[in-house]
């Protein structure tokens, strides 16, 4: 059985810390949507601008580089535990760069999975480009796809055509990296926005629905699902951002700071109420189900 690190007092943000290569084994439960920010394979030695200053881009063991045949099993087998936990008409959302996004597409096609867009992120506020030898780095990739290539899955188009003045949304995305705002209680070097996993879960998941993230880090994408009305459950493996992820969910335990967290996410300001549930509403949930205790 898989124990909680952590359960919010309404049981709609649940924490598990370890490999989720062996916790997703005992899982017993079916999620509407993931999230997946898997590792780049980046920490090489590189150097990148952070507020100014020339720092290593090195994030840690978990993110050293890896040959092609090593990143394949190693999607392989973290996209295939994923098919297993979502439910027929789910999707998933995984995010990354050049460096690993192809290897993520092409074992969802290899898996079964349908693959339904590629948005390109666009960040507003990019790092500059220190060597001056090639074009910045201003965007990332997130590959959306549905589990089953014939049962059909949620989108909220009306809710992405609201958000985008009444046209169709289209698959360029321009929304900020990270804001001061959003490291009150420490940052995580991989941390994404709020605004990203925000518009992610408008899209393809309803309020109440259970959104899972293997690789959850500080837990955005668990604050982002709390925001919309949504549940959560993550796994990640390093306390330290177990520690992090838990201390971001007990802040918004605060009404100020959680209307103050909306108040900075464009897509929240601009849906009306009837689009976002509140997070401490006095109804409980009717689903009482529980991925794990």
């Amino acid at each position: 059985m898989v124990h909680s690190f952590y359960t919010s007092p309404n049981a709609d943000f649940l924490l598990a810390n370890g490999d989720s290569f062996c916790l997703l084994n005992e899982f017993k439960f079916r999620f509407d949507m993931i999230f997946a920010d898997p590792p780049y394979f980046l920490s090489n030695g590189g150097i990148s601008l952070q507020s100014g200053k020339v720092v290593c881009v090195n994030k840690g063991e978990w993110d050293k580089g890896k040959t092609p045949e090593e990143m394949t099993e190693w999607n392989m087998e973290w996209l295939g535990l994923c098919r297993d936990k979502l439910k027929e008409n789910g999707s998933i959302w995984i995010s990354g760069t050049y460096h690993n996004i192809f290897s993520v597409a092409d074992c969802l096609t290899r898996l079964g999975y349908r693959i339904l867009n590629v948005i390109t992120w666009q960040k507003t506020n990019p790092p500059a480009n220190i060597s001056c030898r090639f074009f910045t780095y201003s965007t990332e990739f997130v590959i959306w796809a549905r589990k089953s290539k014939k049962v059909a899955h949620k989108f909220n188009y009306d809710v992405m055509k609201r958000l985008n003045d009444g046209k169709q949304m289209t698959d360029v995305w321009r929304l900020p990296a990270i804001g001061r705002w959003e490291k009150s209680c420490g940052k995580h070097p991989t941390q994404k926005p709020l605004s990203l996993l925000t518009r992610i879960i408008l899209a393809s998941t309803d309020e109440g629905d259970w959104v899972f993230d293997p690789f959850c880090g500080s837990g955005t994408t668990g604050i982002a699902a709390n925001l919309c009305g949504r549940r959560f459950c993550g796994i990640e493996r390093e306390e330290e951002f177990c520690l992090l992820a838990k201390a971001r969910r007990e802040e918004i335990e605060s009404l100020r700071i959680k209307a103050d967290l909306k108040n900075h996410i464009a897509d929240l300001r601009t849906l009306s109420k009837d689009y976002t549930q509140d997070l401490f509403a006095s109804e409980p949930f009717t689903d009482r189900r529980m991925p794990f205790g």
